[in-house]
């Protein structure tokens, strides 16, 4: 059997469909220019009869498919050979009860839950799209590969090509528009770094212009095989929920992979049979980054309106150019004007009946901070689809019996300047960090008690705030 006789690539236009091959190298359908979908058939691939049957690969922990939470999966992404595969033993996350953080959010106990991906090898969510966007790229002999980066994406791919040792990563980012911690992991793990005047989306359309003139291979969510790997964290959702299908998936948006692949995921397991609902999908926008949640909720884009769709999106996005409207938030993560998964993520939406809100700054670190109070700490993009979670629980959309897992992009570390001047005593360095995005109060600061070096000082301290 021959790859091309399981998988292939096709554009998601309705109008179009073009079909390629999945060893060509592409980011957009070469007729229309729309986006592309990795496409299985499934008659001849053989995916599984039950859910359950991944139990057997969990158990197999010595053989490194199965160890990775992503290609144990494998019968589900069916794009690439066994012996192609390039895993470093990502995707091993967990899904957390978290009954402190669902009071917060207005649930009854044992209803929220927390899909920790910040357990990756590099800390965010984004290896598990790396490691299927590696696959490809050694099934078609690729010798470098590039990305536009707010932080993630930069350090998972150079973390993937120091530890494979398979290629020269290449790294776009916008001026001051990168958190340390993430930048940290890029330049630790040898990646060339090409810093710009601009933002993500600056840097996001120069990586598409210069990988396409050198022959890069370009490893952003335009991607089509980066979101074939993100699928796996819903089915790692499901394994923890024991297969049962939650009510909610909010997850935050930024370049809307993670939505994207989400949708993507639901549509297939459920035209398998191997599901027979679909869960509601909501997309958390930071209010400073708010393109999806101004296009859907308030302008009525919707996937399947053809020229009426693209028209809508030109529309605002001339609009964003003509004010000179760049985005700004707290959540670096999702500093984002432009995504570049929007189409795909308009059919999620419409798959999983979804919804998209937008929270501010204040509410993505209020949440943050509750969130680390229960013992996970996440970076403030992260607790966007907490906050949203307790936004749509307010409004009464999500009541408080329904089952809501909540995704958690990234660790805490990833930008710990945010989280240190929420808590700090210092007003002068919270507002430096956090003023100017229009965050006026830390009403979950754990603060530093300052005491005299003297043991009697200590000890009523303690017992004090104790």
């Amino acid at each position: 059997m021959t790859l091309t006789e399981t998988a292939f690539q096709k554009c998601i236009s309705p109008s179009c469909g073009a079909v390629f091959e999945v060893d060509d190298v592409l980011v957009t359908c070469r007729q229309c220019g729309d986006l592309l979908d990795v496409v299985y058939d499934w008659n001849r691939s053989q995916p599984p009869d039950s859910l359950r049957q991944f139990e057997r690969d969990w158990r197999n922990r010595t053989d490194p498919l199965c160890f990775s939470g992503v290609w144990r999966f494998h019968s589900l992404l069916p794009f690439a050979l066994r012996e192609q595969v390039v895993t470093i033993g990502e995707g091993q996350t967990l899904l957390q009860p978290a009954d402190s953080v669902g009071n917060y959010v207005g649930l009854n106990a044992d209803r929220l839950f927390l899909q920790y991906e910040g357990l990756n090898p590099s800390g965010s969510f984004k290896d598990n799209g790396m490691s299927a966007a590696f696959t490809h790229a050694r099934m078609i002999g690729a010798r470098r590969a590039a990305c536009a980066s707010t932080g993630n994406t930069s350090a998972s791919l150079a973390m993937y090509c120091a530890v494979t040792r398979r290629m020269q990563a290449i790294i776009f980012v916008g001026s001051g528009k990168i958190s340390y911690g993430k930048l940290a992991q890029a330049l630790d793990y040898g990646a060339l770094t090409v810093q710009i005047s601009g933002d993500f989306d600056d840097a996001m359309a120069r990586v598409q212009e210069v990988s396409k003139k050198l022959g890069i291979y370009l490893v952003n969510s335009v991607n089509p095989f980066r979101l074939e790997g993100q699928k796996t964290i819903m089915f790692r959702v499901l394994e923890a929920l024991r297969w049962e299908i939650p009510d909610w998936i909010i997850v935050p948006g930024g370049n809307l992979g993670n939505s994207s692949a989400f949708g993507k995921a639901f549509a297939e397991l459920h035209a398998l049979g191997l599901i027979d609902r679909i869960p509601r999908l909501a997309v958390i926008n930071a209010a400073g980054a708010n393109t999806l949640h101004e296009l859907y909720e308030v302008r009525g884009v919707r996937w399947g309106a053809g020229k009426e769709t693209d028209e809508a999106i030109d529309s605002y996005y001339q609009q964003l150019d003509d004010e000179q409207r760049k985005a700004s938030t707290i959540a670096s993560a999702i500093e984002i004007n432009r995504p570049v998964n929007l189409r795909k993520c308009l059919r999620a939406l419409d798959v999983c009946n979804g919804v998209v809100r937008q929270v501010t700054d204040q509410a993505i670190l209020d949440a943050k901070a509750q969130v680390g109070a229960g013992g996970i700490g996440c970076e403030p993009a992260s607790a966007a689809s907490v906050a949203g979670a307790r936004q749509l629980r307010e409004e009464g959309l999500i009541s408080q019996n329904d089952r809501v897992v909540c995704i958690l992009t990234g660790h805490l570390l990833k930008d710990p300047n945010a989280t240190i001047a929420y808590h700090t005593t210092d007003q002068q360095e919270f507002n430096r960090v956090l003023g100017n995005r229009g965050v006026q109060s830390a009403a979950f600061a754990n603060r530093a008690v300052a005491v005299a070096n003297d043991p009697d000082a200590i000890i009523k301290a303690i017992q004090l705030y104790s």
